[in-house]
C-alpha cells in the first residue's frame, strides 16, 4: 500500500524535480543511453516501480529484450558497447555512495563525453537515485506506469 501517493507530494517539490528532469532531457545525452542507466540505477536500488517505468521507457526507445534482460549482469555479456560499459560502470559507482570515482573511471568517460556531458550524466544518475529513494520510501505501486 502506498504511504504517500504521487498526488500527495507537495507541488513545489515535484516542480523542482521535474525542472531537473527537463534540463536533463534537453541535454545532448542520448535518451536510450539515459534510460539504460536509469534502469540500472532502479535495479541497484531495488525499486520495483522505477524498474517497471524505465523498462517500459527503454523498450519504447527500441531497446532489445536481450539487452534489457541482461542489464543486471552487463559485465558478463558482450551486448553493450564500450561507451555503454563505461556509463554503466560510472552509474554503479556513483549509485554506491561508499564507492570512490577513481581517476581511471573518470578518464574513461572523457573518451566519449565532454565536460558538460559528464556533468549532465552525473546529474542524471544523482537525480534518479533521488527518485528511487523517494519512490521506495513512499511505496509507489509498480506495474501501472504507461509511457506517454
Amino acid at each position: 500500500m502506498e504511504r504517500i501517493t504521487f498526488n500527495q507530494i507537495p507541488k513545489g517539490m515535484i516542480e523542482k524535480l521535474m525542472s531537473i528532469e527537463n534540463y536533463i532531457k534537453e541535454s545532448t545525452l542520448d535518451l536510450q543511453l539515459l534510460e539504460l542507466m536509469r534502469l540500472r540505477v532502479a535495479q541497484i536500488n531495488k525499486c520495483a516501480y522505477c524498474i517497471d517505468m524505465h523498462y517500459k521507457e527503454l523498450k519504447h526507445t527500441g531497446e532489445t529484450e536481450l539487452r534489457m534482460s541482461t542489464l543486471s549482469v552487463w559485465k558478463e555479456t558482450s551486448f553493450f558497447t564500450e561507451k555503454e560499459n563505461t556509463v554503466l560502470q560510472f552509474t554503479e559507482l556513483l549509485t554506491d555512495t561508499s564507492a570512490e570515482i577513481s581517476d581511471e573511471v573518470f578518464d574513461s568517460l572523457t573518451k566519449f563525453f565532454d565536460r558538460d556531458e559528464i556533468c549532465n550524466l552525473t546529474l542524471a544518475i544523482s537525480q534518479l537515485n533521488t527518485w528511487t529513494k523517494l519512490v521506495r520510501t513512499f511505496k509507489f505501486t509498480a506495474g501501472n506506469y504507461e509511457v506517454k
